[in-house]
């Protein structure tokens, strides 16, 4: 066999490979719908509130807003701060991996966003 004839059965059998895969990864869904979710996630012994705004592709955080509603000043500087620094750390990550800690100096915030992710993930789940 020459060696065109070994290059060209070698391409083919990778565009099969490579059309397959995208074919499988195509009938690949979530198990979240996607769209827009907001929730609203408490914590503290206060409670201090803070308003979780997700977008969700194929079960991915594709955008994330987050308003604080902390009504000390420094809850609000460290909701603020806090506030700056997830999307960062979620915006592309499946919802299912997503789950913060401390974070911007912020030890208290992350509780109220963690559950903020667990109410957004009940209203996406696909129903069926």
């Amino acid at each position: 066999m020459g060696n065109e004839t070994i290059n060209a059965i070698f391409a083919s059998a990778l565009t099969l490979l490579v059309s397959s895969t995208a074919e499988a990864q195509g009938r690949k869904s979530s198990q979240y719908s996607d769209g827009v979710y907001t929730a609203t996630g408490e914590y503290g012994g206060q409670p201090s509130p803070i308003t979780v705004k997700a977008t969700l592709t194929d079960g991915v955080i594709t955008a994330l807003t987050i308003t604080p509603h902390a009504y000390v000043p420094e809850s609000l500087e460290l909701q603020w701060r806090f506030a700056a620094a997830v999307p960062t750390v979620v915006i592309g990550k499946p919802i299912d991996q997503v789950k913060v800690g401390k974070l911007a100096g912020s030890s208290g915030t992350p509780k109220g966003f963690n559950d903020a992710i667990e109410q957004i993930k009940r209203q996406a789940a696909r129903k069926g």
